[in-house]
């Protein structure tokens, strides 16, 4: 007990800074990888290094040796398969404020309150996902390219039924739409009810892995809902829908009051 608290006595500022940092990188880097291929990546490596251990404690040459060669280009394989999120995280660096003011979500938020509210009023379908934290990138590698600002007459375009991309999800991340025909994970959860369609599990099946908010249109009832961290809120008007969205991401008075709480589970 005196060895640690003579330890903690002679940690500076300096040390502190620098545990500081590397907390945050670390913290960081599991933020970008929830929730995508990569996660699986890291565990393999994870696995890897376990067996490295176990050759070198049982005496396994040949193994110990495969596994040495393969690590001596760690930083090499390692750019290779998270080269995607590598550049995802660095693009996302660019948009932070240290490199100017980030833009503000507030006219992307009503576009997309715009086009629920007019694909609910049309008895037509639609799932848009809003990206936060965690990258979308393996989500958005299976849709259809779109790379468009964010508009209510194309979001309303693109959930026609009579068009090539009404099926699956479109994502946006900013102010852009980044893809549309997105496929989802469906939730698994035993505990939903059996009128829930397929969008609303694959939103909130998104929801269950990701930080993503995912707002659903249902064509059977023309109700919105607003799927996120596996909860359901249904049965929202315009009203409800904006304040809700608002105080997920912290826009005007939801940056002062902090998160909004919500949860009901079932439409």
């Amino acid at each position: 007990m005196n060895d640690l608290l003579i330890l903690f006595t002679q940690i500076t500022w300096r040390d502190a800074l620098d545990i500081g940092l590397v907390t945050f990188v670390v913290y960081q880097t599991i933020l970008l990888v929830k929730g995508t291929r990569a996660m699986h990546m890291l565990l393999g490596l994870g696995v890897v290094f376990v067996t490295l251990v176990v050759s070198q404690i049982l005496g396994l040459l040949t193994i110990n040796w495969i596994i040495n060669s393969f690590l001596s280009s760690l930083i090499l394989v390692v750019i290779i398969i998270f080269q995607n999120d590598i550049r995802r995280a660095l693009a996302r660096m660019g948009r932070g404020p240290f490199f100017g003011p980030e833009r503000d979500p507030a006219s992307t938020l009503e576009e997309v309150v715009r086009t629920a509210v007019g694909l609910a009023s049309r008895m037509t379908g639609g799932l848009m996902v809003l990206e936060r934290h965690i990258g979308l990138g393996d989500y958005v590698e299976v849709g259809t390219p779109i790379e468009s600002k964010v508009s209510r007459e194309l979001l309303i375009q693109i959930f026609q039924t009579s068009g090539p991309l009404h099926d699956g999800a479109v994502i946006i991340s900013g102010d852009r739409i980044l893809a549309a025909r997105c496929v989802l994970p469906l939730s698994a959860n035993p505990a939903l009810g059996r009128h829930l369609g397929t969008r609303h599990r694959a939103a909130l099946g998104l929801s269950e892995e990701t930080d993503a908010v995912c707002v659903v249109i249902s064509e059977e009832r023309g109700r919105v809902s607003v799927a996120v961290g596996g909860k359901l809120t249904p049965d929202l008007d315009a009203v409800a829908l904006r304040n809700l969205l608002f105080e997920l991401f912290e826009v005007g008075e939801g940056r002062r009051r902090g998160l909004f709480k919500w949860g009901k589970s079932s439409a």
